[in-house]
């Protein structure tokens, strides 16, 4: 006697798409505060390399150049590099130069069902976070500092983050605050920063800055 375990199977698919839909979902809503996975590059010489003298100019790509975004965004990195004693000046005389990139996407989470003979089964569909809430959108900016007279880079650091807000400008104060949240971080390379979004003002606030555990 043979048993087909087609619909077994397809319904344990099923279960452990939306169980981990429900996690997602779950980890976006059920917090009062917000997180940013900080990875910034190797920072061995990376202290040395920018003590002295803060100066910079921002370099950009002909798409910034006409995004109307793009000023709002160099205003925010503008506020946080002030306090970390940058000033920005003149391309000529600012001793860095500094790359930004930032993209918003749409984010998925998929389940793959293992153990099965080659051909028999499939990648599982990606979860429906509309069940959910809505999608969800990954949002991530990266911040790059070369030196203006060598040429080479000196830093980098870029912060990622998850929510249901499709509008990057949404998103950019808390990447913001998350990739100067130390400057330089430190080894290891990998940290979680955690912030809380001030009730009146909306501006995030960083409270606590912890390694990822590998």
């Amino acid at each position: 006697m043979t048993y087909d375990y087609a619909p077994y199977r397809s319904e344990k698919i099923v279960k452990a798409i939306l169980f981990c839909a429900a996690l997602a979902a779950a980890s976006l809503t059920g917090c009062t505060g917000l997180s940013a996975d900080v990875h910034s590059s190797d920072t061995s010489n990376a202290a040395a390399a920018l003590q002295g003298e803060r100066t910079y100019a921002i370099t950009r790509m002909p798409s910034q150049e006409a995004g109307a975004d793009h000023p709002r965004f160099e205003s925010l990195l503008a506020d946080e590099l002030a306090k970390q004693g940058f000033v920005e000046t003149a391309d000529r005389s600012a001793r860095y130069l500094l790359s930004i990139a930032y993209d918003t996407r749409p984010a998925t989470i998929g389940v793959s069902e293992k153990g099965c003979a080659p051909g028999a089964c499939e990648r599982a569909p990606d979860a429906p976070f509309s069940l959910f809430g809505g999608p969800v959108y990954r949002h991530a900016l990266t911040l790059r500092f070369f030196e203006r007279a060598s040429g080479r880079e000196v830093y980098k650091v870029s912060a990622s983050s998850s929510d249901r807000d499709a509008d990057p400008l949404h998103a950019m104060p808390a990447l913001v605050k998350s990739a100067l949240a130390r400057f330089p971080f430190d080894a290891p390379h990998d940290w979680r920063v955690k912030l809380r979004a001030d009730e009146t003002s909306g501006v995030p606030t960083v409270m606590s800055v912890k390694p990822l555990q590998p």
